[in-house]
């Protein structure tokens, strides 16, 4: 038997035990490899200080559990406290809001229909789903926590062994010494990890401060709306309307309106719109070389087609996906150019 085909044969059965083995822990593993690879010039710039691989790789863990980790862990209790001492007199407010709705005829064929709706609102099944929907959350959120600490593990050790696996991986792929494949990938993932980063900071401090003028917590507000501003289309519709509604249910219209335009105007329109184009091209020209340059659309609808089909984790395995591609289609490409020129 050729020795070549066995060796190949018995790689291929040991891969497929590797992956029964170590399946549960794939996707925090590959999620820890994709933040590693995002955090690569940051781990770099750390190594300038630090002296020994261990403890850059123990500065790296830590900087990523409190920066990213931490506010996860505080919205969660902080969310549990809340639904421990829920109040199904708040949604017997808002609900009590469709009496005092006048709807205009001018919304002819469409007001029946709205007024089918308000009528069918009612705030014991309203809170009974609330109350469903919060114990469905704090049970995943067991293992959204064990996720997190595997994630962080898998970090440390990327980052510990960071230059032992990128000459690894080098050497069994077929690329070239000089390829961008590794630094384009790299690139674009820290574009897509320091943007994301900095939008959700900047639009969730802006939803603090605006709460905290009316009594909330803000650094819990903050938090669930940086998180809810990554979710495609409605971000953080879902944290300022309810909160808008509330307010005016307690009587208190002035507020109600100021967080409506507030939330609209400066954070939707300003920091949405203007600014978070702004700070993507900033971040790209800053992380990527001008080859290895992703248009920020492209970007765009990588995070929201990752977040719409993984989830949380999506906004960094979308873009992640997406890259791999890129790259391997100009790595392909160039490929055949050289095929072309040799058969001349």
């Amino acid at each position: 038997m050729n020795r070549k085909y066995f060796l190949l044969g018995l790689f291929l059965l040991v891969l497929y035990g590797m992956w029964y083995l170590y399946r549960p822990f794939l996707m925090p593993m590959f999620i820890a490899a994709l933040l590693a690879l995002a955090t690569n010039s940051l781990n770099t710039y750390v190594k300038r200080y630090v002296k020994y691989n261990i403890l850059t790789a123990i500065v790296m863990s830590l900087g990523l559990g409190l920066l990213f980790f931490a506010p996860l862990v505080y919205a969660i209790n902080a969310s549990t406290q809340i639904v421990n001492n829920f109040d199904s007199a708040v949604v017997d407010k808002i609900v009590g809001l469709k009496h005092s709705l006048h709807l205009s005829d001018s919304l002819g064929a469409l007001k029946p229909h709205i007024k089918a709706f308000l009528d069918s609102l009612n705030s014991q099944e309203i809170t009974a789903n609330i109350v469903k929907f919060a114990s469905t959350t704090l049970k995943k959120s067991a293992g959204f926590f064990k996720d997190m600490v595997l994630i962080l593990i898998f970090f440390f050790f990327a980052n510990l062994y960071a230059r032992e696996l990128t000459r690894f991986l080098k050497d069994i792929l077929p690329f070239d010494e000089n390829s961008p494949f590794f630094q384009e990938i790299s690139g674009v993932m820290s574009v897509v990890f320091y943007s994301t980063l900095l939008t959700a900071l900047l639009e969730g401090a802006l939803f603090a401060i605006i709460v905290m003028f009316y009594g909330y917590d803000g650094l819990l507000f903050g938090i669930l709306y940086g998180f809810s501003s990554l979710i495609p289309v409605i971000g953080g519709l879902v944290m300022w309307l309810p909160l808008a509604l509330y307010e005016y249910a307690s009587g208190h219209a002035s507020a109600a309106i100021v967080i409506t335009v507030y939330s609209i105007v400066v954070i939707s329109f300003i920091a949405d719109t203007i600014i978070k184009p702004v700070i993507i091209k900033y971040v790209r020209e800053k992380m990527t070389n001008e080859h290895m340059q992703i248009n920020e659309i492209v970007i765009f609808f990588a995070i929201i087609a990752g977040l719409s089909t993984y989830g949380f984790w999506g906004m960094i395995i979308g873009p992640a996906i997406t890259t791999f591609f890129i790259s391997l289609a100009k790595i392909y490409q160039k490929f055949l150019h050289e095929e072309k020129i040799n058969d001349r």
